[in-house]
């Protein structure tokens, strides 16, 4: 235990701030941030591009001045949305990475303090438990059964003991404590280091790419393929009928930049970035961007209970000693003074005796702090307990064992004291403490004593058993044998007001809420009955059941099981494996050094933000900040939203450019004169691929998306018959608005109006398609229309540059356009409009089936 006459020590804020200026911070050198400038230039170097920007100097060379400076404009205004895009996404994922960073407990100014570790320096004391990953170059002063894992510098797997009294107390950035706990003085920081030595080694690893991204950018190099293809058909086949040849080549490419949708993997990332940036605001810091496409798949979240299912906030409600169950409120100190000592001084809270809140004074394990709490609610006379006792040797408590014993010295006599489940400490006793009087442990008493610690259970109460040895303790072999049984604190942590609805929310979903505890089957049970997790005792499975299971068994078991109870952190492996095999995607969550292995295993590893160590937290995939089991499901639900809305812009931007590209090869094919000008095409790309597309990408979800039953993780983004809504609406796009261009000269209207009708038509079609787009089941006469004000905006921006171009003289000049008057408005708003209010009509009709 950290004591008060510890944190006394420790350098100040004002040497902390000059040794920081000196020494600089306790950071390693980091890839250089790509400049601003950089990313700008980056959006021209695009093959495409190029060759616009060359057949413009052509078209300027031949003197038409007029196009080509209207084009690299476009050119130019593209790349800044591009631009924009990118900027956005690197810093906000720069923002994330450093929210992510590491935090340590330091001694500052005579109290214990967490620190970012960047803020170290030379000097300080840092506090170190199991599973902390060693923030600098350092010494312990002191160290209590200390093992450490030194792989990453040494390749070694074994742990490294450490032992001040055998000078063996040195200790390096980034490795990380397996086993006990110390104190340990700052030697060395940042590329001081001997991590430092490998700062540029790990400066190279590169970030993982999103699987949906690649997946993409096969699909846009298939779709560059085919665009081109077609562009160049269109193109020799204007020639060959006669057409200007410098014209037909800027059509082709205009064409091809329209048609290509290049910036469909950017706007997955930016979409993805957007989505991760959503997510910490509900709390759930995303560590790794691909797993926000693996959220909306989640079938099984494996969830801890203390702290994630309940509020973490321990009390002790009831004892059991001398033979029955006492409320605690009630007792009298000298009634339960051997097991209020077991239950102090076998503890490994951090003490501040400066405070006088008995709430402030304590720092540790919820559980271990309760049982503090319940005895104690005066400050001092604490304190006079822990500072006329000193702990001589312990063996600390690990999830293997459940239990953790200590040898105290006291008014210069030797105690043993042992606190932990108590089936496991009864198994160490021979006898038992009863009204003073120390009796032998019978099985008659023990099975006496197992009805109340289920009685107990039954309420869900946590059980925590204490014992003692009275004698002098010379071999470790000795300690934990022949003790004497105290009695039994039973403590509650009570669920999270938020969890049950959380719980009933996965259930609609599709989705297993399995809960994960190393409480006892009947206390587990208790919590699971009142979140609504579970509904009987055969859906509970305990860690000694699950040890006498094969893999096989445990495979065939899992779908049935919603509580696992007295479990350790290898069973949690075997759980995810098993689940896994049942071809679920499993959500793990986990707090322990212990858990990384099962959390690394997940689909989806979920790292406890508040009480998490560094381990988990660099296995997980998801970091949650408030460590609440209800953000796990709104990190699924906005995972679920993330994806719906890449399928939504996908849908719209391949319908789009599929519509241009149609447009311009059907009219190839019947001999028709070109509908569009390569200005105007490139118009149609500027006004409805940039803003509106993005726009979709940060679209409210749909009222229903929780109803859904979770996809495949192995599904096609053009699954469930996405591939088939953007070829028929493509299709229909393109017929549209050749159409009105045939309309236009059946009424005998001159070339430049027909190419007007044919540009607006084309606009209008894309951007009242964008609003069928915000949902595959629902008619636009579902959704509000101003529940996404982005997109609204985005596309009232549109229309002002299509009216723009239509009656402001020198812009109607320069893309050879002309003012429709109302007649011709109900040729483009009819051709624009029919398919859209049809389909509306349709989707209202299915939904209300």
């Amino acid at each position: 235990m950290i004591q008060e006459r510890e944190v006394s020590r420790g350098l100040t804020t004002k040497e902390a701030e000059k040794r920081s200026i000196n020494y600089g911070l306790n950071e390693l050198k980091h890839k250089k941030k790509t400049s601003p400038i950089v990313i700008f230039l980056a959006q021209f170097n695009d093959f495409i591009v190029w060759v616009l920007i060359g057949a413009t100097v052509i078209s300027g060379i031949i003197g038409d001045k007029a196009d080509a400076i209207t084009i690299l404009i476009i050119v130019v205004v593209n790349a800044i949305l591009g631009f924009v895009q990118e900027y956005k996404t690197e810093r906000s994922l720069e923002a994330l990475k450093e929210l992510a960073a590491p935090t340590c407990k330091v001694i500052r100014d005579g109290s214990l303090k967490v620190l970012n570790s960047i803020e170290l320096t030379i000097g300080d004391l840092v506090i170190l438990e199991v599973g902390d990953r060693i923030p600098a170059d350092g010494t312990f002063i002191e160290a209590s059964s200390m093992m450490i894992d030194e792989s990453l510098l040494t390749g070694e797997s074994a742990g490294v003991s450490k032992d001040t009294r055998k000078g063996k107390n040195e200790c390096f950035m980034g490795t990380t404590i397996l086993k006990g706990r110390g104190i340990m003085l700052v030697d060395s920081i940042g590329m001081r280091t001997e991590m430092g030595k490998i700062a540029d080694l790990l400066d190279n690893i590169e970030e993982e790419k999103s699987p949906l991204k690649e997946r993409l950018d096969s699909l846009g190099k298939v779709l560059v393929a085919l665009c081109l293809v077609i562009c160049v058909v269109v193109t020799v086949l204007g020639i060959m009928r006669g057409n200007d040849i410098t014209e037909m080549f800027l059509l082709g490419v205009s064409l091809a930049v329209a048609a290509i949708p290049e910036g469909l993997a950017a706007i997955v990332t930016v979409a993805l970035a957007l989505g991760v940036s959503r997510m910490l605001k509900r709390n759930a810091l995303i560590r790794k961007l691909p797993a926000v496409e693996t959220l909306g798949c989640t079938s099984v979240i494996c969830s801890d209970k203390t702290g994630t299912l309940t509020q973490n906030k321990m009390t002790v409600k009831e004892m059991y000693m001398n033979g029955k169950i006492y409320e605690l409120e009630k007792e009298k100190l000298a009634e339960h003074i051997m097991l209020m000592k077991a239950f102090i001084y076998c503890n490994d809270c951090n003490y501040n005796f400066k405070v006088k809140n008995i709430e402030e004074a304590l720092h540790g394990d919820p559980t271990e702090t309760a049982l503090i709490k319940g005895f104690f609610k005066d400050v001092p006379l604490l304190e006079s307990f822990v500072v006329n006792a000193n702990r001589v040797f312990d063996i600390p408590f690990d999830s293997t064992r459940k239990m953790m014993t200590v040898i105290m010295r006291e008014d210069g006599k030797e105690t043993c004291y042992m606190k932990g489940a108590p089936e496991r400490v009864i198994d160490k006793c021979t006898h038992i403490l009863e009204q003073g009087k120390v009796k032998p442990l019978t099985p008659q008493k023990k099975k006496q004593v197992a009805s109340y610690i289920e009685s107990m259970s039954n309420r869900a109460l946590r059980c925590i058993a204490a014992a003692y040895k009275d004698e002098e303790l010379v071999k470790n072999e000795r300690v934990e044998n022949g003790l004497v049984f105290l009695g039994v604190a039973g403590s509650m942590d009570p669920p999270r007001l938020e969890v049950r609805d959380a719980v009933m929310k996965c259930k609609l979903a599709g989705i297993k809420p399995v809960m994960i505890t190393g409480d006892h089957k009947n206390t587990a049970l208790a919590i699971a009955k009142a979140i609504n997790i579970c509904s009987s005792d055969d859906q509970v499975l305990t860690g000694d059941e699950i040890e006498k299971l094969s893999e096989e068994e445990l495979m065939k078991k899992v779908d049935n099981v919603r509580v696992f109870a007295r479990v350790s952190p290898n069973h949690k492996l075997r759980i995810v494996k098993a689940f896994k095999k049942r071809n679920n995607i499993v959500a793990m969550t986990g707090d322990g050094v212990n858990d990384a292995p099962a959390i690394k295993e997940a689909d989806i590893g979920i790292a406890m933000g508040i009480s998490g160590t560094d381990v988990t937290k660099e296995a997980a995939a998801m970091v949650l900040m408030d460590d609440n089991f209800a953000t796990i499901v709104s990190a699924i639900e906005e995972g679920r939203v993330i994806y719906d809305n890449i399928r939504k812009f996908i849908r719209y931007l391949l319908s789009c450019n599929l519509g241009e590209v149609l447009t311009m090869f059907l009219a190839t094919l019947f001999y028709l004169p070109n509908p569009l000008t390569p200005i105007q095409i490139l118009f149609v790309n500027l006004a409805t691929d940039g803003l509106p597309a993005i726009a979709l990408g940060v679209d409210p979800a749909d009222k229903d998306i929780m109803d859904q039953q979770p996809r495949s993780k192995g599904e096609s983004i053009f699954a469930r018959g996405l591939w088939s809504k953007i070829v028929v609406r493509g299709c229909l796009i393109g017929i549209c608005t050749l159409l009105s261009f045939m309309v236009g000269r059946y009424y005998n209207y001159d070339l430049v109006t027909c190419r007007t009708l044919a540009l607006t038509t084309l606009v209008v079609s894309q951007l009242l398609h964008v609003f069928e787009c915000r949902s595959e089941r629902h008619s636009i006469f579902e959704i509000k229309i101003f529940s996404n004000p982005w997109l609204v905006g985005s596309v009232a921006i549109s229309m002002i540059m299509v009216l723009s171009i239509l009656y402001i003289p020198f812009l109607s000049g320069v893309f050879n356009t002309v003012a429709l008057n109302i007649g011709q408005w109900m040729l483009v708003l009819f051709f624009s409009g029919v398919i859209f209010i049809i389909n509306s009509v349709y989707l209202l009709i299915k939904s209300k089936k």
